[in-house]
């Protein structure tokens, strides 16, 4: 990421949205943005509230926070997973998501990644088991362009209090987990226990139950320590994988 962290936080809070077009790949509303503060311009994903499409199994008009959810939860466990997002109250089409655009070869994803990008895979398999992610597909792993770091996007059907878990990334299945995995994640519920770090960061985007389930599928992974296998009885992939 070449520009500074929190100036790339600021521009996304404090600038104008203006869309440049529509991604027309997915079921909910996105849009290619341009974000303008003083004399800088970001570009971001804006995802609308308005424009998302109303699921049976996830609460109406919450999947942008839970865009919002998927990126303060990787900022807590030092992972830099998600690009930087923040939730706009205002926005040319009303409240929703936004979240810095990350250039990369879109052509490049989880299938056809080299063994070495594959390896470095296990905290993105960590991470899709705490927020049981039901839609981790193949591209939604995106390598930067400019200094080939791996991140992740589309987290609106995430932190379900039920086990929705599908995706892509079994690579690990019985493996045990990494001890600097591990370390983070006894960190984690250990600055829960003692100053609830983890409720006071994700109060306004989560219900409390998907707080409480997030934080008990932290304690089951650090007391089993190794990457489940998927379940034989539910279907544990995306449709279509890509």
């Amino acid at each position: 990421m070449s520009v500074d962290k929190d100036v790339i936080l600021n521009t996304l809070q404090k600038g104008e949205i203006q869309l440049q077009g529509q991604f027309l790949n997915g079921s909910n509303y996105t849009f290619m943005s341009e974000v303008h503060l003083e004399e800088r311009i970001l570009p971001a994903v804006y995802k609308p509230l308005r424009g998302e499409q109303p699921l049976w199994d996830f609460p109406q008009g919450t999947l942008c926070k839970r865009e919002v959810a998927a990126y303060e939860f990787s900022e807590l466990l030092g992972w830099e997973l998600v690009p930087l997002t923040v939730y706009r109250r205002k926005g040319p089409l009303g409240a929703g998501s936004l979240q810095y655009f990350i250039e990369c070869d879109a052509e490049y994803h989880y299938f056809k990644f080299s063994e070495e990008d594959r390896a470095r895979l296990r905290p993105v398999a960590l991470f899709d088991l705490l927020i049981n992610n039901a839609d981790r597909k193949g591209g939604h792993i995106l390598k930067e362009i400019a200094d080939g770091h791996l991140w992740l996007i589309d987290h609106g059907i995430c932190f379900h209090v039920e086990d929705k878990l599908r995706t892509v990334v079994w690579d690990f299945a019985g493996e045990p987990l990494p001890a600097d995995l591990l370390s983070d994640l006894c960190l984690l519920i250990q600055r829960e226990e003692q100053e609830q770090m983890l409720t006071r960061r994700l109060e306004n985007l989560l219900r409390a139950s998907e707080i409480n389930t997030l934080l008990s599928r932290a304690r089951r992974l650090v007391d089993q320590g190794v990457f489940p296998t998927p379940l034989g009885s539910r279907r544990s992939y995306p449709w279509p994988p890509v």
